[in-house]
């Protein structure tokens, strides 16, 4: 997690500091929020295991790596299932119902 607390702090940083934020228009303003008040509450050293769970949540918004896996895990079940002629013709590439989310 590095890169949290600039080296050198001053004004031009403290203005600066959005650019490398969520907050602005990005997906994960929730997470960085919660990540970022318990690391205020708890510091730099102390917050990296005590806001480990916030700290997770944040970074699988951030860069979607278990979304990711899923999905090729699902698109590797459907290519099986092709391939043992369990799914055919038009049932191949069907889009799952709406209400089954």
């Amino acid at each position: 997690m590095q890169g949290i607390s600039p080296f050198l702090r001053s004004p031009f940083t403290d203005i600066t500091g959005c650019i490398t934020s969520h907050q602005m228009l990005g997906r994960c303003q929730k997470q960085e929020m919660q990540m970022m008040d318990c690391m205020e509450a708890y510091g730099l050293e102390r917050g990296m295991k005590k806001c480990g769970d916030f700290i997770e949540d944040f970074r699988e918004c951030h860069n979607l790596r278990k979304q990711y896996s899923r999905f090729l895990a699902m698109r590797k079940e459907r290519d099986r299932q092709i391939a043992a002629g369990i799914l055919k013709d038009d049932k191949k590439y069907v889009s799952p119902r709406i209400d089954s989310y």
